[in-house]
């Protein structure tokens, strides 16, 4: 029996080895990849700096046409969008990995500000209706904290930008754009997101960006799909490993505007990759936070690559 063990687990190593070996084989230089231009691009900015031609960074708001023209083999975007196409039947992107955990932060210039100030308060969010301002909602709420009324503004530059003109706003606003208001501004304090979602959740962060992989490409060559998720992922550890290659390759994208707002900023961006399957459970957590910016339902299995 002992034996038999023995014999079967070589052979399993000997097969993952293959596949190992297939991984780096595979020629991942004539991929076509999109990613909105911000934090969650921070993900693939060393790899983008070696070979910008396989590169594109497009507006955000622009992000889900990338499913419909179906042209990139790679696209980052919002988890809660892709899985809203996919399940509409509007994409075969499938979720490759989890690379952003959310990069929000309350945030106000209020003398000693913590959450005890929200209840009772005007607090302003940006991007009404999304699952970033439904996340931020329910923190508050699970923890306790209760604002009067929330206002609304497009983006987080405009809440920055509120931060930095009214010294009594408390707003929610995301990095790179509170680093650089904390440039102008030292009197702004800031509380994570992520800290108030653990609490609740016990998970480091909620599923925010994803890197989607078109399902034909999955079909005709899984070997390059695993090679580059595989790239992917170094790519993502530096953000905590080397923050300064990441910084200087972002300011050269023009993905951040400069090198100290990048320095600063990028370990607030919570950038980390995950397998799909493996943040299957993640996934759920947030959708069912609100299940209208998942289209109704969590994904289906099928939505995962590597869970099917």
């Amino acid at each position: 029996m002992k034996k038999m063990l023995s014999i079967l687990l070589i052979s399993l190593m000997l097969l993952s080895g293959c596949f190992a070996c297939q991984a780096e084989s595979a020629d991942v230089s004539a991929l076509k990849i999109s990613a909105p231009s911000g934090a969650p691009a921070l993900a693939l900015a060393t790899l983008a700096v070696e070979a910008p031609d396989q590169y594109t960074f497009v507006l955000a708001d622009t992000i889900a046409a990338e499913f419909s023209n179906a042209t990139a083999d790679f696209i980052i975007a919002p988890i809660n969008a892709g899985a809203k196409l996919y399940k509409a039947g509007k994409s075969t992107y499938k979720l490759g990995a989890v690379i952003s955990w959310g990069n929000l932060y309350f945030a106000s210039r209020k003398a000693d500000f913590s959450l005890e100030d929200v209840n009772g308060a005007e607090i302003t969010l940006f991007g009404e209706n999304t699952i970033n301002a439904s996340v931020a909602l329910f923190a508050l709420e699970q923890n306790g904290f209760k604002p009067a009324s929330v206002n609304y503004l497009a983006s987080a530059a405009n809440t920055q930008q509120l931060l930095l003109t009214d010294e009594n706003a408390i707003v929610v606003t995301a990095e790179p754009a509170l680093t650089a208001a904390r440039m102008k501004n030292d009197q702004i304090t800031a509380i994570s997101l992520n800290a108030l979602y653990k609490a609740v959740t016990g998970f480091d962060g909620y599923t925010q960006a994803g890197l989607f992989v078109k399902a034909e490409l999955i079909e005709k060559s899984p070997e390059t799909v695993n090679a580059y998720l595989a790239l992917v992922a170094s790519s993502c550890e530096k953000c905590a490993s080397d923050v300064d290659a990441v910084a200087d390759a972002a300011v050269t994208l023009e993905i951040l505007p400069n090198a100290k707002v990048a320095r600063s900023a990028i370990p607030g961006c919570a950038i980390r990759y995950l397998s799909a399957k493996d943040a299957k459970e993640q996934v759920e957590r947030t959708a069912n936070i609100d299940l209208t910016q998942f289209g109704g339902a969590v994904p289906a299995d099928d939505f995962y690559y590597g869970a099917e």
